[in-house]
């Protein structure tokens, strides 16, 4: 046997680290956002409520 020694516990830890790491860079690609998209996303969201509460009717909230 001309062979390489290897702590097959190490390479089991690798490999599990290796394997973590690549299904959370799927998982950014697919459901990540930068963070510029996250702040246009706040701010339309802000301004359309701000829309909403400024067509709102004084006496139809009140019943």
């Amino acid at each position: 046997m001309s062979g390489k020694i290897v702590n097959l516990s190490r390479v089991r830890k690798t490999r599990a680290r290796e394997d973590k790491r690549r299904r959370g860079d799927e998982n950014a690609a697919k459901f990540g956002r930068s963070k510029a998209e996250r702040a246009m996303q706040d701010a339309r969201a802000e301004k359309d409520s701000a829309h909403l509460d400024a067509h709102k009717r004084d006496g139809a909230d009140q019943e």
